[in-house]
């Protein structure tokens, strides 16, 4: 591979577009480039179905338009997609067995926008079966693998696309997020994962999980990356925006409850590094509290429980053997929640939202970690803390579900490690904020790499 070639693979997104844009690479070489890694990295499981000669038909026309001087934010530019949504012609298996043949005749919304915005469809990622987990250890399409160590965990459930940026697969991937499922494997793999405000981001042609939980959004390498493509799928403007917002004097509420705690030490210090270096650029650090957050793991689960087994009702009944193990008794069990319960959680889910928007009258920003530990090793089902033991998958949706059941917009990005392993750090907006919390990220994103 030539070595521009080489580095570009490695490129955010909008250098990528650049240099696509100045034909100094077309999108056929990019796309041969990126299928070479692919190719390399087989054992990582990132995808369920590689791009093939259908993506490099698309990076043939784009490279003609861009002789045109055509149109388009992403001409030329690579995107995988979470294999949960929609792709004519493109078999889109939800990471299920019972899905494995399926080829749509239509695109999901947001692939017909990034078909609109000119990008290469380049692939469909793999993913925790039928997007309802933490790992991507799928059952049938493979156990999803670090890039920043095999050993480990990549996250879920939109593991494949967090693999394929920070593996240099691809210049982007769209992810879905029902409790934390952008946000983890962003976390865990490096890169940073957007989930914005609920209903920002239109889901048809998404196989649903949670309907009232369910968000889509990007994964890339920077700040400016997520933006980039959030404009591109949203048909706004948060990124222009976010670069005229004025950092300095930004109320930026650390959250200190029961819910943030216990946390590993290196995830904390990471956390207090960046909290003392926001306060010497000019933003006002405090600590808040949120003691409603106590109740968002038993809401999150009625919830979740309720609405997939629903999604999944008629499946479940009939075929309840096609499932794997972990998510067949996920599904039982949902289809055990009373209607009672799922009432009760919807009243605690409003006053836990009444609490999160009382707490932006004080604050225009939350900081707090997005996962509590470092990637787990693959098939570790628990984790040890002086108080006792907690489940890996319970400790990794612990802090990002809350703002899935809430619907506020919210940010992972790397910072720091901890023996070798990423941390990511989460900044949580107001409801329609992305412009501020894609700000304060860009910020926190600059001061990680001094």
């Amino acid at each position: 591979m030539k070595a521009p070639l080489a580095s570009l693979t490695a490129a955010p997104l909008a250098e990528v577009a650049q240099a696509l844009r100045r034909r100094a690479v077309s999108p056929v070489e990019l796309v041969d480039a990126y299928q070479e890694r692919i190719e390399r990295t087989a054992n990582l499981r990132a995808f369920i179905t590689p791009p093939g000669q259908r993506a490099r038909r698309e990076a043939q026309r784009a490279k003609q338009q861009l002789a045109r001087r055509g149109a388009g934010a992403l001409l030329g530019v690579p995107i995988a997609i979470k294999d949960l949504f929609a792709t004519r012609g493109v078999r889109t298996t939800a990471g299920s067995r019972i899905l494995r043949d399926w080829v749509p005749s239509a695109d999901a919304a947001l692939v017909t926008r990034l078909r609109a915005a000119g990008a290469v469809l380049f692939g469909k990622t793999n993913l925790h079966e039928f997007a309802y987990g933490v790992t991507t250890a799928n059952p049938w399409w493979g156990v999803a693998r670090n890039p920043r160590d095999v050993r480990r965990s990549p996250g879920g459930s939109s593991g494949g696309s967090a693999i394929a940026v920070v593996a240099g697969l691809c210049a982007a991937a769209l992810g879905s997020d029902t409790g934390g499922s952008i946000r983890i494997p962003a976390s865990l793999c490096g890169c940073v994962g957007l989930k914005p405000t609920y209903g920002t981001l239109p889901l048809d042609g998404a196989v649903p999980l949670g309907w009232s939980l369910d968000h889509a959004g990007p994964l890339t390498r920077t700040v400016e990356d997520a933006g980039i493509l959030f404009d591109a799928l949203s048909g706004g403007r948060a990124w222009r925006q976010a670069q005229r917002v004025a950092t300095r004097g930004l109320r930026v509420g650390l959250l200190h409850d029961s819910i943030v705690r216990p946390l590993q030490p290196g995830v904390s210090n990471q956390l207090e590094k960046a909290a003392a270096a926001l306060r010497r650029h000019g933003l006002r650090v405090r600590d808040v509290r949120l003691p409603e957050m106590g109740w968002t793991v038993v809401t999150q689960l009625v919830t979740l429980r309720a609405e997939a087994s629903a999604a999944h009702a008629q499946w479940i009944r009939a075929r309840p053997r096609a499932y794997g193990r972990d998510v067949r008794i996920r599904l039982q069990l949902g289809a055990l929640v009373a209607g009672a319960d799922y009432v009760l959680a919807q009243r605690m889910r409003a006053k836990i939202t009444q609490a999160v928007r009382g707490v932006f009258d004080d604050v225009d920003i939350l900081l707090l970690p997005t996962t509590p530990i470092t990637a787990p090793m693959v098939g570790e089902r628990t984790v040890r803390w002086r108080t006792g033991a907690e489940p890996v998958d319970g400790a990794l949706v612990r802090l990002t579900a809350p703002f899935n059941l809430t619907g506020v917009p919210a940010l992972s990005i790397p910072y720091g490690e901890v023996s070798g392993l990423p941390v990511g750090l989460q900044v949580v907006g107001r409801w329609n904020d992305e412009a501020r919390v894609l700000a304060v990220g860009r910020l926190i994103e600059a001061l990680a790499s001094r």
